[in-house]
């Protein structure tokens, strides 16, 4: 027989055990101090906490060097000392890694793809060649 047959029996009350609710408030405040914690160290340290990345492709890789490759060449600042510091051997090699790479990959590209690697390198070699002649001009 379920309480609404029987319309004499009194409701049972719920106690809440006022204890139980402040040890998780504790440990949510716990959690919280720590997660705050960890988000200043990994500022502190310049990375950022535990970032999303992009799936993995050939888009992806290809502007990783490009970027690596504009760090090389002065165009992009340092993550680390925050100055443009130019390596132009460095640049040249990853240039040409990006050259071996499309090279490597033709017939197996997207037109997407091969758009992406064909302007991105075309890029980086002028840019290649605009510093080379910067750094000679000094």
């Amino acid at each position: 027989m379920n309480m609404s047959e029987n319309p004499d029996e009194t409701p049972k009350k719920i106690i809440i055990d006022e204890d139980w609710k402040s040890q998780v408030q504790a440990e949510k405040e716990e959690l919280e101090r720590k997660r705050h914690e960890q988000e200043a160290s990994a500022s502190a340290d310049g990375a950022e906490p535990d970032a999303p990345l992009l799936p993995p492709s050939l888009e992806v890789l290809a502007s990783s060097l490009g970027m690596q490759a504009m760090m090389a060449m002065g165009l992009v600042p340092d993550p680390v000392s925050g100055k443009p510091e130019v390596h132009l051997n460095q640049a040249k090699h990853l240039i040409d890694t990006l050259a071996m790479l499309e090279e490597k990959t033709e017939g197996n590209r997207t037109p997407e793809e091969t758009a992406v690697l064909s302007h991105l390198l075309h890029e980086l070699r002028m840019g290649y060649l605009a510093v080379r002649q910067e750094q000679a001009g000094s």
